[in-house]
Formats: C-alpha cells, structure tokens, sequence
C-alpha cells in the first residue's frame, strides 16, 4: 500500500472508532434510568440537616482532634480509614420512590382498580392493610371489612412488605389517579425500620401525606400511629415510638388526622397476646375487629365530612 493509500486508511479507522464511541456514548446516556427524584416532605417532619459550612467545621475539629490525640488512637485511625471520621448525611432512601420488582403484579391489580374510579374509602399501606381482604387463614380481616365498612365502596391499595418510597412510588405511578376518595386511611412505616431511623421514616410517611393532600385536597386522611411489634421490649418498639411522635405533628385537624391506637393491641404488660397478633405483627382477626372498633367512629366522622 502506498503512502497515501495507509494515510487515508488510518483517516478512515480514526473516523471510524470516533463515531463508535460517540454513537457508544449516546447508547449509554440513552441506557441510563432517569434517577428517581426524593418526594418532598411536609415542614413539621423535615430531618434537621447540617450545612456545607457546619460539615467542614466538623471537619477542622476531627482534624484538630486527630493532630492532639494520642498515639494508639492515631495508629488505629491510619491502619483502618473510615474508622472515625466526620460523615455527611447520604440521601434519605425513604422518600425515593422505589417499587421492589416482587410487587409488581399488585400494583397493576391496583391500577385496575383506580382506573375503574368509583373509589369511596382508600386505604393504604403495608401487609396490614393488604390482609383486610383475607376471607380466611390466620390473619383475616375481610369478615371485619365487611361488617364494620361494608357500606362504602373501598380500594385496598395495601401491599404486603411494602415501605414508604413503595407507597410514593405507587401514588406517582397510577395508583393516585383515577379516582378521589373522599377519605383515606393510611399506615405505613413498619418495613422500613430494619433499614431506616425513626426521623427518616417519618419524612416517608410526611412525603406521602403530602403528595394526598395534593392530589386530593378535599379528601380526610386519617393517619393512622405505626402500630406495635413483637414483645414489649423489643428495641423496634422504641424506633416506632420515634415514628409516631414525629409523624403526630402532621396532624392539622382539618385535612389530615392523627390517630395512635396501638394500646387495643397490647395486654397490661405492654405486650400482644397471640390471640390479637400471632406473629407479633400482623392482626388476627381479632386484632382486626380492635382497629375496626377503634377506627370506626372518626373514620365515619371523616366519611362524612
């Protein structure tokens, strides 16, 4: 090959391999999910945050802290990196809308239903919600439904194992459109207590009252207290109290109404007999006629409204 003739070939594979990266480029933006954005939260249950100027404060003391300290602890600081050091608080999980893919095929059987409107009573949730509709088996609360809230037309849009960031998802993705409820009974936060801390999961459950109220501003939430778990003291026990003292300040009395019923579910020693909750966390259909007696009143009040 001549001169010119290899010259016009390293043109042509320079040319070549630029337009493969820049089409490999654009395939890869293109590929790439839209990252999801965090759903604002209400004001009363905002986390306190440090700023860029409280962190790099933080920063100088550590620094300070490290250059005075004694020997070993400065040893033990270089041998292992990360074992102390001023850490920025990372974005709060529980108000990213995120669907686990195993709930799925519910979700769609909801979006049947909101778009089928004709929605009177919405209730949302978790497992304890979703186990209102069991007829039968160990944790039944369709004979209770029936009995105490028969005469409304109701969407069970409660989703077993679900967390706060599914329920923002779900209302973002169909299951808030479709239908206005003219009340709504909302429970959500015991699936993200493994993960989470009681202020984050607040801001979760903040997050979806607000995106309620948006959609539907003439609708009643009645916000029900994360309920009790497992024996008097189990270490989740204080976490849920976290919860709910900050999610009670959502309540306005007006468009949204606090309720904590959890004392129908525990005996005088703090505990959940088996015969209320057999596992420890989900009613019986015993526990469901509690809720249902302590519920009834107020939410009829709020059916009403």
């Amino acid at each position: 090959m001549s001169h010119s003739g290899r010259f016009q070939a390293r043109r042509v594979a320079r040319a070549f391999a630029l337009t493969l990266t820049i089409i490999g480029t654009a395939t890869a933006a293109t590929a790439q999910p839209r990252r999801p954005v965090p759903a604002p939260v209400p004001d009363a249950v905002v986390m306190p945050r440090p700023t860029a100027e409280e962190v790099e404060a933080a920063r100088r003391g550590f620094a300070e802290f490290l250059r005075t300290t004694d020997t070993e602890t400065r040893a033990l600081v270089e041998r292992y990196p990360g074992l102390l050091e001023v850490r920025v608080p990372g974005p709060n999980a529980a108000i990213i809308p995120n669907l686990a893919q195993g709930f799925r095929q519910k979700h769609e059987n909801n979006l049947e239903v909101a778009r089928a409107g004709n929605v009177e009573l919405l209730l949302m949730g978790d497992s304890i919600t979703d186990f209102w509709r069991n007829a039968e088996g160990a944790y039944a609360g369709k004979p209770v439904l029936d009995e105490y809230f028969g005469q409304w037309k109701i969407a069970n849009f409660g989703i077993a194992g679900d967390t706060t960031q599914g329920v923002i998802y779900r209302l973002q993705n169909g299951e808030g459109e479709g239908f206005t409820p003219r009340a709504i009974m909302l429970m959500i936060g015991t699936n993200n207590t493994r993960a989470n801390s009681a202020a984050e999961i607040a801001e979760g459950v903040g997050a979806i009252v607000l995106d309620m109220r948006t959609r539907w501003p003439q609708a009643k939430i009645l916000l029900l207290a994360v309920f009790p778990r497992g024996s008097a003291n189990d270490p989740l026990r204080s976490t849920i109290a976290g919860i709910n003292e900050r999610i009670a300040k959502l309540h306005d009395g007006q468009s949204v109404h606090y309720l904590d019923i959890g004392k129908v579910f525990l005996d005088g020693n703090g505990d959940i007999p088996r015969e209320v909750m057999s596992d420890g966390l989900h009613p019986s259909t015993e526990g469901y006629r509690r809720w249902a007696e302590a519920v009834k009143e107020p939410l009829s009040r709020l059916m009403q409204e």
